[in-house]
């Protein structure tokens, strides 16, 4: 029974949002509404994720208005049929990520870039939101600065009615939510706002309501396009994919976690794959997860899919039933309800956070706001993908690299160095370095061991490389090892290696660096090495090969 309760409570709040998110996309309320049928089944019988809720979010919504709007103006062709192929690639995308197990790519799209680039989405959405409120109309298909604009140019035409159902739909959510979360607001928000229009005969004065839903079941249909537009569909699919890929893997996981049964991350990419395909072989648009649903039914206790089944059965009887009691809906507490769920997409909270932590990361993060709020969605995607990259060569350059005393434990960094510094042990640097070593930070860490040496506070004949923190050797580093064993040799430094792991002792061999290379099982055994090799070298300061050390 507290499933099918949770069920009941995932179609009221769901029914009300859907309406609002298919209007933000530029869609006919039934798109949003056959969202929850065929693709929620086929998405609830094939994830593996127990509580995810699929649905269209605020997020997708503004997405895909904020990309087909223009290839719709531009005769590209018919704004729904885009609508429905959209969904299908990135449904495709979605089954090529699970079968190559790409979902690590979602990894890219950090917090920061997230919180970024839904928060520009969502103050886009919230301009169109709130003209809805006011009774003002505006071009839904302009970019946010046309449409603020014209919120602002038409302000002289707010409906006082409008304000008022307006006012009072925020006012019973915000406080209904504060008082009682587990009923459903957004449903009784638009029950009463709907029985005082045709009560008042509201319309007449002015309020603009949703007007006819038309009757029947989702039926299947395919988006009949000539190849070129499908093609052109590509990015904006890809970036759908990608921002539902990350949210959607990360409150997978997070529930998992929580409530301590496993997680595939695959298998939900697949689910979201054929949910999104049939989303738009039945006329709804692209799917992902809801991360306010999901939440709503972790609250009732939910630990399964069954809501999601009792909410498309119910979707499907309001469809075949009920669409005439969706009519006289007013416009501005469909607004309202969608306005106050977005609310929390602006991430004023996450970017207080992110300044107070790291300032980098909130400039990434206020890039991908501004670039997605004033460029475009695209754009944002793009600009999200660049700094990521950015971000982590960034953070490679500069790996942990440390000197260790001899219990092993650093001393010092070596990426800031004093103008002196100790050693391991007379005559013996012990460097730890905690990353692979690749392009990015090889020549760094080349220059940091020779810092480390020509710094010392006392004259160092060998050099250890503590290994147990590299996992991987490309090429380029291979050349700055070479290069760094070059320089030692010509300053009399032996160079030795310990505590490496097998496979990067494999990388190592095979591009040839090990060759008169000591190599150590334990750091300790490095030292008595030395230590050894130094009581039996010569006392002369020159070896037996006339070699000079310092």
């Amino acid at each position: 029974m507290r499933e099918l309760g949770a069920g009941v409570t995932l179609l009221a709040i769901a029914v009300p949002l859907n309406i609002g998110y298919a209007q933000i996309a530029g869609l006919p309320p039934t798109a949003g509404l056959y969202a929850l049928v065929v693709p929620a089944v086929v998405y609830a019988l094939t994830v593996s994720s127990r509580q995810v809720v699929a649905s269209p979010d605020a997020a997708a919504a503004a997405l895909v208005a904020s990309s087909l709007v223009g290839l719709a103006a531009a005769g590209a062709g018919d704004y729904a049929t885009m609508a429905l192929a959209q969904a299908i690639l990135s449904g495709v995308m979605f089954l090529l990520a699970a079968v190559f197990k790409l979902g690590f790519l979602a990894s890219f799209l950090s917090k920061p870039i997230l919180v970024g680039f839904v928060g520009g989405l969502a103050l886009d959405i919230l301009v169109s939101q709130v003209a809805k409120m006011l009774g003002v109309s505006i071009d839904s298909g302009e970019e946010f600065v046309g449409k603020l604009v014209g919120l602002v140019t038409n302000l002289g035409d707010v409906d006082a009615w409008s304000v008022a159902i307006a006012v009072a739909a925020v006012a019973i959510l915000l406080v209904g939510r504060r008082f009682a979360r587990a009923v459903p607001w957004a449903l009784v928000v638009l029950v009463l706002a709907t029985v005082l229009v045709v009560v008042a005969d509201l319309e007449d004065a002015g309020v603009d309501v949703l007007g006819e839903v038309p009757a029947g079941p989702p039926t299947l249909t395919w988006p009949v396009l000539d190849w070129t537009t499908w093609l052109v569909l590509v990015p904006s699919a890809l970036a759908l994919t990608m921002v539902t890929m990350a949210e959607g893997l990360l409150v997978a996981r997070s529930y998992s976690e929580r409530r301590g049964y496993p997680d595939r991350p695959n298998r939900n990419l697949f689910a979201f794959g054929l949910g999104n395909i049939a989303a738009g072989a039945s006329g709804g648009f692209a799917i992902g997860a809801s991360t306010s649903r999901t939440a709503a039914m972790d609250q009732t206790g939910s630990r399964t899919q069954l809501p999601t089944l009792v909410a498309a059965a119910g979707t499907l009887l309001l469809l075949v039933f009920g669409t005439a009691l969706l009519a006289d809906i007013p416009s501005p507490a469909i607004g309202a309800v969608v306005a106050v769920a977005i609310i929390p997409l602006l991430g004023v909270r996450e970017l207080a956070s992110l300044w107070r932590l790291d300032r980098f990361e909130f400039a990434v993060a206020a890039v991908c706001f501004l670039t997605t709020l004033f460029v475009g969605a695209i754009s944002g995607i793009v600009v999200a993908f660049v700094l990521a990259l950015v971000n982590l060569a960034r953070r490679a350059a500069r790996p942990a690299l440390d000197v260790l005393a001899s219990d092993g434990e650093p001393t010092r960094s070596l990426l800031d160095p004093a103008p002196s510094g100790g050693v391991t042990a007379p005559g013996v640097v012990v460097v730890r370095l905690a990353a692979p070593l690749f392009f990015a930070n090889a020549a760094s860490f080349a220059e940091a061991v020779k810092r480390a040496v020509t710094d010392a506070a006392e004259p160092v004949r060998h050099v250890v490389l503590d290994g147990e923190a590299v996992t991987d050797l490309d090429v380029t580093g291979a050349e700055a090892f070479e290069g760094l064993r070059r320089w030692l040799d010509e300053h009399g430094v032996t160079l030795s290696m310990s505590r490496i792991r097998p496979q990067v002792r494999r990388r190592f061999a095979r591009f040839g660096l090990l060759e008169g290379v000591e190599v150590h099982p334990t750091n300790r055994a490095a030292l008595a090495a030395l230590s050894d090799a130094a009581m039996t070298a010569p006392d002369d300061e020159e070896d037996a090969h006339g070699r000079r050390h310092r």
